[in-house]
């Protein structure tokens, strides 16, 4: 290789792994639809339903559904390594308050890595800090299918659904946060406003 040629890429990476879908996240929308086929429902068309919804790079091996939650395990090529690092980075971009760059780099780092739960994370709280509150929900779904967790994962889906007008959802992630958190007042105060705001007349 010349001085003047690019460092090659290592191959990608071939990775299992495991997701967890939940059913109270996905109420209406078409992947919840999974849990409303009939029992007869070929497999296959429950595979094509969960490959549409997360996306053609990766391969779905295996999807157990219980009443509450799909186990789906999948395989996906990708360099890991290289999106951990693009992750990390956007989200110092993130925290410094350079939102836009560290949306680009989110983006980078799930084309190199699409199941990177950090790098999907903070493209959600990047989102919901934009009021792009609609794909910020969306975004931390799957951050949380992924593996992503914590009280502001929780606390970011909780206020996307109360901007959203979606008063159950936001209660169920502030009673989630809660669970996490006993004391969190967000959670406890937005909690209070939603129970106050269905109860009236």
């Amino acid at each position: 290789m010349s001085a003047s040629e690019p460092p090659r890429r290592p191959p990608r990476r071939r990775g299992l792994h495991r997701l967890i879908i939940r059913r109270d996240d996905h109420v209406g929308d078409p992947i919840g639809i999974v849990w409303l086929a009939p029992a007869e429902t070929s497999g296959d068309v429950i595979i094509e339903r969960l490959r549409d919804y997360l996306g053609h790079r990766v391969k779905v091996a295996k999807a157990e559904i219980s009443r509450d939650r799909i186990e789906v395990e999948l395989e996906c090529r990708g360099w890991p390594e290289e999106g951990s690092r693009l992750a990390a980075a956007a989200r110092d971009l993130f925290n410094k308050g350079a939102r836009k760059n560290a949306l680009s780099m989110c983006r980078e780092a799930l084309e190199l890595d699409p199941l990177n739960a950090d790098a999907m994370a903070t493209l959600g709280l990047i989102l919901a800090a934009m009021s792009r509150d609609r794909e910020a929900l969306d975004a931390l779904k799957h951050a949380r299918e992924f593996g992503a967790g914590g009280i502001e994962v929780m606390l970011a889906m909780m206020q996307c659904a109360q901007r959203l007008g979606r008063a159950t959802a936001a209660a169920h992630y502030a009673e989630e946060t809660l669970r996490l958190e006993p004391r969190n007042l967000t959670a406890r105060r937005a909690l209070k406003d939603i129970r106050q705001s269905s109860s009236k007349p």
